[in-house]
């Protein structure tokens, strides 16, 4: 008889998560929109950015062209409460963190060995069908660089 509650309760559990994933504007899969945007020459392009629900957590998978034209894949699992997790694949980098700030707007922080690298904001539109990134930090040389990237929504 015990058994009941413990199956409903699982149930409202997974409803629960199911439904606050659903409502996260980041979810899906984003395409770099080069024409809008505004990228510092040499820096990596994230041409393709997915986000997906992993447990009670989001899985980014990037994948792109580092300053010198190669392909690039990374990937960060992690939650939007502003803590460091780590990314692999990526050389630039070993931790992200990414905190929200309201519905539609997130705080990016990258480091690499402790040390912050690259800060900015990400703001999905209000119809869902962009976000921007917008990023400063140093480059690999440590050169001061700014960068926004507009993806479309696809």
């Amino acid at each position: 008889m015990k058994l009941r509650p413990s199956v409903l309760t699982l149930l409202m559990l997974f409803v629960g998560l199911a439904t606050c994933f659903a409502s996260n504007p980041n979810l899906g899969t984003w395409k770099l929109n080069e024409a809008k945007s505004k990228l510092a020459p040499g820096m990596p392009k994230n041409l393709t950015v997915v986000y997906e629900a992993a447990g009670d957590k989001v899985k980014v998978t990037i994948d792109g062209v580092d300053g010198k034209g190669n392909a690039t894949h990374n990937e960060w699992t992690g939650k939007f409460d502003g803590k460091d997790y780590p990314v692999t694949g990526d050389a630039s980098s070993d931790t992200r963190s990414l905190k929200q700030v309201d519905e539609r707007t997130n705080d990016l922080t990258v480091k690499k060995n402790g040390k912050v690298t690259m800060s900015g904001k990400i703001v999905v539109s209000a119809d869902g069908k962009s976000r921007t990134v917008t990023v400063s930090g140093t480059d690999a040389a440590g050169k001061k660089v700014t960068s926004t990237a507009v993806y479309d929504k696809q």
